[in-house]
Order: structure tokens, then sequence, then C-alpha cells
């Protein structure tokens, strides 16, 4: 009976082995020691954080930032062999993920830059970049999920050329109309916004407006035009100043152009 009883015993602790999950095992460069080396760029990784753990290393690179959590955290480590400003991005991240950079030894790190989605940072030639990925808990909880990482030299800024026409036109309610040209090149550009302003002497008034319109910043040159309202009459026929300011921004950087120009407003 004791036979058939151990038999039992070892039938079930080989049936529990069966059906309990196995562990992942947490990604290689889950600790400072194990940081993965960034060898040219542009870099690109795709990591399964959710196994990945957070350390004393982890907590002294934030110690400076105040990120609310480094869960999931991983290293990377890139030596520059050139100055330039370099892009760190993990927005693609199917959690949200925060990045913290610095230079130096556990014990003596000194924050170069960090923040949550992307961090852009100069980076000089000779020196070595740590760069800790992690889970900030910015969604409520952790535990990581697939890393998106990218690691690129920042683009430019936009290039904008702006041109104002010289005739614009009013109408019967008062209304102004100012148009023109606008070319702009850039990559990864978020948003491009033209403002005019618009000033016209009416006897002893000085009438004044406002207008804004979005372009695109593909590199072809598009025709704009902004309809201007009056905030304190109404525009007529005559000459008027423009004041016309554009401007288009990528992740890092912002370009603009500026034109200001005397119109003359017709029917």
């Amino acid at each position: 009976m004791k036979r058939i009883a151990i038999l039992v015993g070892i039938a079930v602790v080989l049936n529990l082995a069966l059906i309990t999950p196995a562990l992942g095992a947490a990604p290689s460069n889950d600790t400072f020691g194990g940081r993965t080396v960034i060898g040219a760029l542009p870099f690109t990784d795709s990591v399964d954080t959710t196994e990945a753990t957070t350390d004393a290393d982890d907590a002294e690179a934030n110690a400076d930032c105040g990120a609310p959590a480094t869960d999931a955290s991983v290293w990377y480590d890139f030596a520059a062999t050139d100055d330039a400003v370099l892009l760190v991005d993990v927005f693609a991240s199917s959690y949200l993920a925060g990045v913290i950079v610095v230079t130096g030894d556990p014990g003596s790190f000194e924050l170069v830059t960090c923040g949550p989605d992307s961090v852009a940072f100069d980076a000089f030639a000779g020196e070595t970049y740590h760069i800790l990925a992690f889970d900030d808990q910015g969604d409520g909880g952790g535990n990581g999920g697939t890393l998106e990482i990218s690691v690129d030299v920042a683009p430019p800024p936009p290039e904008i050329a702006l041109t104002v026409d010289p005739v614009g036109h009013f109408t019967k309610s008062g209304s102004a109309t100012v148009s023109g040209t606008v070319t702009c090149t850039g990559t990864n550009v978020d948003f491009a916004f033209i403002d005019l302003q618009l000033q016209q002497r009416v006897g002893r008034a000085l009438i004044n407006g406002f207008g804004s319109i979005d372009f695109a910043c593909d590199g072809d040159t598009h025709a704009w035009s902004v309809e201007v309202f009056a905030e304190n009459g109404l525009f007529r026929g005559g000459h008027a100043a423009t004041l016309t300011f554009a401007l288009a921004c990528n992740p890092i950087f912002c370009g603009e152009a500026f034109e200001e120009a005397t119109i003359k407003l017709r029917k």
C-alpha cells in the first residue's frame, strides 16, 4: 500500500509540472551588465519585456529623472564616434514606455536626459551613452510588453519658403482673403501651419484681423489662402499690411518662415 501511495504522489507531481506554465526568461539586456551594444545607426530593436525586472542601477539612473517607476527595464549602450543630436524613440511600444540616458558607471551615473515616448540629446564623439528603456506605469500598470525602440540621428528642422500675393480680396461683409504659396521640406513633421495678421487703416480706425491654416510639409509647393475676419470693423478696398508666419515641427526641431508685406485689397 505504501508503494502505491508513493506512485500516486509521483504521478500527481508530474501532472502538476505538466499543467503549470513555464516562466518566461528575462531579456538578455535586463541588467546594466547585459546591455545591448548599438553598433551603427539607425538602430531598431523589438523586445518582449514582460519578464524584465528593475534593480538598484535603474533606481540610480532614475534618481535625477523622477519617473514614477522603472518597471520592465532593459539597457542599451551607444559609443558616439561623431558629434550629433540623437533621437531615442519608444513611442511604438505596446505600453507607455520611457527613456533615461546616462553616462558613467553604476554608482556614478550622470543624467543626460529622460522622458516619456522619445528623447533627444547632444551626443559627443568619444562618449558612451547608456540608454534605459522602461515601463513608467503611465497607463496605470506594469509590467512591460513589446518594446519597440529606435535610435538614430535626429532629423534636421523642416525648411520653409513662403510667399504672399500682392493682391488680396475683400467682401461686402468686411472679411478679407490673403493668399500665397508655401513650400516645406522635412521628415517626420508633426504639424505645419500659417498664422496671418492683417491690418488696414480705414479713416481714423486701424482695423485688425487674424487667420490661420494648416499646410502639408511634403516637399511640394502649395497655394494657400486664408480668410481674415476683422475684430473691430470691416476691411475695405485699398492697401493693407500683412504679417505672415509659417511654422513646421518634427519631434525635435521646428523650421519657420516670416513674411511682412503690403498688399492691395480688391473686391
